[in-house]
């Protein structure tokens, strides 16, 4: 399955890799050329300062962005990434993926995504608290329930969305939709943690009822064991497979016999590593992409499948649990061999899914029960992979072509419609 483009180049950033899947859609869609302009160019875009009194006495500054791509669909909606390669086109990147991720899920928000130029794991925790207020009030005058809601996003979690929240609430009232990924304690949803996760594992299972594909004793290895990842891997069983290998960013693991991840999941809060995890080999994250398993599951970093290793990865099936860990290129050379890619904007829209549950129970003041949370998220998740494949069967395309062609098409639809332009 080709696309009718000419092979992306190998060098492109992070926002031009996601505007080139954006424009196979668009010349396909056929959308006009000024319409192509308005899409591939974040509505505004926000740089702060971020000043920190440390621990020590010293003032360190940190730079920091917020990024809204579209709000064609309804408010903004994305993450908050705190990471030391935070920078604003990693961020206008991530931000577009939301606007077609949301798209293709159909939950009424746009896409935006925040980032903070830092180590978290070099900060301590009154450190991390001072840093999120003071980027909260400097991004403070675009953000609302809304308006722009941020959530958890690598190097954040619940505890930095309840700082987020108390402090825009001290400065507008108390507006726990404001953000998104909250401890239960403060509006956070039942199984919002899990969401990712979740969401990559019934996309995969419904990938494999759609093509008949049998998953018991199908060999998995999981690139990344953060949130997402860790989920992904322990929920993963319950469609048969065998989880064979892990990594952080320390290092993988790999027993071909199969992993034991609940006592990996003991091991790793102990640890805070799955690297020395008892009875398992050790392994470089790069031999953990390229092993000879049936289904990789990148829930990492972005880029990590590129052109330098792509003609050496083995596993047929490769399920995008991250944002774009698959470089344009790269992904050319994956169809090309025949491997199956299962898209980011698929298969990890778990979260902005269970996102969208937590706003509308914030807005309505009504909590649901995770049973309900979790059925409904199977209902979403179940519905897109289906419309995705039915589209790849339709347009002769890939499912990451398929998504695209899903979520640019409502975009514009929604463009159009409001006539702003």
């Amino acid at each position: 399955m080709r696309s009718e483009v000419s092979d992306p180049p190998a060098d492109l950033t992070p926002s031009q890799a996601v505007n080139w899947f954006f424009f196979q859609a668009a010349k396909r869609l056929e959308i006009k050329e000024e319409l192509q302009n308005l899409l591939t160019n974040p509505w505004r875009e926000l740089a702060v300062e971020v000043p920190v009194r440390l621990d020590s006495g010293d003032l360190k500054v940190f730079k920091g962005y917020r990024v809204q791509h579209s709000g064609a669909r309804g408010p903004y909606k994305g993450g908050l990434r705190y990471h030391p390669q935070a920078a604003l086109d990693e961020v206008r990147a991530l931000a577009a993926l939301m606007t077609w991720k949301t798209a293709v899920v159909d939950v009424p928000f746009g896409g935006a995504k925040g980032g903070v130029q830092c180590n978290p794991a070099e900060l301590s925790v009154d450190e991390l608290n001072r840093l999120t207020r003071r980027y909260t009030l400097q991004i403070s005058p675009l953000i609302g329930p809304t308006r722009d809601i941020p959530a958890p996003d690598m190097g954040t979690n619940s505890q930095t969305m309840a700082w987020m929240m108390d402090a825009y609430s001290q400065r507008y009232g108390y507006s726990p939709a404001v953000v998104t990924g909250k401890p239960i304690e403060l509006g956070g949803s039942y199984g919002r943690e899990a969401a990712t996760g979740r969401g990559v594992v019934n996309c995969l299972g419904e990938w494999a009822s759609l093509t008949s594909t049998p998953l018991e004793g199908k060999t998995l290895a999981v690139q990344g064991f953060g949130q997402v990842g860790s989920w992904a891997a322990r929920l993963v069983g319950n469609l048969g497979c065998t989880v064979i290998a892990v990594s952080d960013v320390k290092g993988g693991i790999l027993s071909r016999h199969g992993l034991n991840v609940n006592e990996l999941l003991k091991y790793h809060s102990q640890s805070h590593t799955v690297v020395g995890f008892p009875g398992a080999e050790q392994i470089t994250n790069d031999e953990l992409l390229q092993l000879d398993c049936d289904i990789l599951l990148p829930a990492a970093i972005e880029a990590v499948i590129n052109p330098n290793n792509a003609d050496r990865v083995k596993a047929s099936l490769i399920v995008e649990a991250a944002n774009h860990p698959v470089t344009p290129l790269a992904d050319r050379v994956l169809q090309e061999s025949g491997k199956t890619v299962i898209p980011d904007i698929l298969a990890n829209a778990g979260g902005v899914i269970v996102s969208y549950f937590e706003w509308a129970q914030n807005t309505q003041q009504f909590r649901w029960e995770e049973e309900r949370v979790n059925k409904e998220l199977s209902r979403v998740m179940s519905r897109t992979t289906q419309a995705a494949y039915q589209t790849a069967i339709k347009e002769d395309v890939s499912l990451r072509e398929a998504a695209y062609l899903i979520g640019v098409s409502r975009v514009v639809q929604a463009t159009e419609l409001r006539g702003s332009f």
